[in-house]
């Protein structure tokens, strides 16, 4: 799963960006249709110039939607702020939401999307859905384009390797993964300092730990159980691919026969099935959503709590002082695993996208412009301790964030060895059964065959059907 060239430093590309490669090549993905790239909606035009690549018409408006959730929206007013120093006399229409499906949907039927969407969120649109209806422009002028600090780099030579990986469909970017999201659990440093509890290299070292946790009087973990239950789709996956290797998930997002059955997937759902056999969650999880779940874990009725790494920016305003959050990697089911301990679930998210029936398409590329400026990155991090795909944005500046120091830390330490899915952005039945079944496999209301039975069922149905389009790695 290493898409990094051979000649490139890992120290150096962290200490340039604290981030590193994907785990899928965009040239892997086949299939599906997307706007093209001379796309440009109703608006008028305005003069192209160096500074204005697209032809922006100065007076044009810009209506933004944003996903208000893991990051809030701050950091867009931000930018959306820099966009109208550039075009004084556009009128920016801001909406921050956080059931984006929900409320754009009736807008994308009807022909009047907005020109920008933060596609995120719990209740997201399906990125294949949207490219499969050709609802989506094409992005390959913005990357052509000179980038906002310098007018001799292209918009994507700023760009880290890989980052557009989640977004392309047969070689055409259609949407624009902003943030750079590593998945794991999290924990109270204070905390497990206070109890002498160190970190485990191994899941049998995690779950004597759970048992530790549990004696002292404390749930080991929590989890939102009527939002994101999906968030454990990730610890699932990276045990599995720990153990075999990352090919089991590429088997899976392929649709592949028996993909869910393969040994390695079978073991890694057995384990987070232990979890709630052994009775290591927060009572009533499962009726919990996420912010509930995540209030419990930082208000210390939980010790452990399985997120990406948006959480601690989700949780500030109510995380106590001195909680000191920090990352650990999903630990291993053996030392002997296809991949190290290290290996890190690693994937670009928060991904912006420009309608192809919008009214202002060059507004809307010109606003993605703007988001990776080095300002516009910098800020971002600093506001939200997350980092972006931009290169030598923030360097090893970690804003006094445990959090981020610990997750470039893990980075550092996963090297080359990052992976993650795509099928759940690629297939909308696909994604909504994963949700169920695995609320299902927490809650204790099915075992572990049950629910890759029926995961794989779902998966033959999808394949098997030929009005879906299909994408492949």
């Amino acid at each position: 799963m290493n898409t990094l060239p051979p000649s490139f430093s890992r120290r150096a590309l962290l200490r340039s960006t604290a981030v590193a490669a994907f785990a899928v090549s965009g040239a892997g993905l086949l299939t599906a249709c997307a706007g093209s790239s001379g796309d440009s909606g109703t608006a008028a035009e305005g003069k192209v110039t160096a500074d204005n690549p697209f032809g922006v018409a100065e007076d044009a408006t810009l209506d933004v939607v944003v996903f208000k959730g893991g990051y809030s929206d701050d950091y867009a007013k931000f930018d959306e702020k820099l966009y109208a120093k550039k075009f004084p006399k556009a009128k920016v229409s801001h909406s921050g939401i956080t059931e984006i499906g929900t409320e754009l949907q009736p807008r994308f039927v009807a022909g009047d999307p907005p020109d920008v969407v933060d596609n995120s969120g719990a209740k997201k649109m399906v990125l294949g859905t949207l490219v499969a209806d050709g609802q989506l422009a094409n992005l390959s002028d913005l990357l052509k384009a000179p980038s906002a600090d310098d007018p001799d780099t292209t918009v994507e030579d700023t760009l880290l390797p890989g980052a557009l990986a989640p977004a392309t469909f047969d070689g055409k970017v259609v949407g624009l993964p902003y943030v750079f999201t590593v998945h794991g659990f999290w924990y109270s440093k204070t905390l497990f300092d206070k109890h002498g509890w160190t970190w485990p290299t191994t899941w049998d070292g995690l779950t004597a730990l759970a048992a530790k946790i549990k004696k002292a009087g404390i749930a080991p973990f929590a989890y939102g159980g009527t939002t994101a239950p999906d968030y454990y789709l990730q610890a699932l996956l990276a045990l599995a691919a720990k153990q075999g290797g990352a090919d089991v998930i590429k088997a899976i997002d392929n649709l592949e026969a028996k993909a869910w059955q393969a040994e390695p997937v079978q073991a890694a759902t057995e384990a987070i099935a232990s979890l709630a056999s052994s009775g290591y969650f927060l009572k009533g999880s499962e009726g919990l959503d996420h912010t509930q779940a995540q209030t419990a874990w930082v208000q210390g009725k939980a010790a452990m709590y399985h997120s990406g790494s948006f959480i601690e920016n989700e949780m500030k305003s109510i995380t106590p002082d001195g909680f000191d959050m920090v990352f650990g990697t999903v630990p291993p089911l053996s030392a002997t695993g296809s991949l190290p301990q290290t290996a890190l679930y690693a994937i670009a998210g928060e991904i912006y996208v420009v309608p192809a029936k919008a009214k202002n398409v060059r507004g809307g590329k010109e606003y993605l412009r703007t988001m990776l400026s080095k300002k516009a990155a910098v800020n971002f991090t600093k506001s939200t301790h997350a980092l972006t795909i931009v290169k030598g944005a923030t360097g090893d500046e970690d804003f006094g964030s445990t959090a981020l120091g610990s997750v470039t830390k893990a980075i550092d330490a996963a090297g080359d060895d990052l992976f993650s899915h795509l099928f759940t952005s690629w297939y909308a039945d696909l994604s909504t059964t994963l949700k169920t079944e695995m609320a299902n496999l927490l809650a204790g209301r099915t075992d572990a065959a049950d629910f890759l039975s029926k995961m794989q069922a779902k998966a033959d149905t999808v394949a098997a059907d030929s009005s879906i389009t299909k994408f492949k790695r």
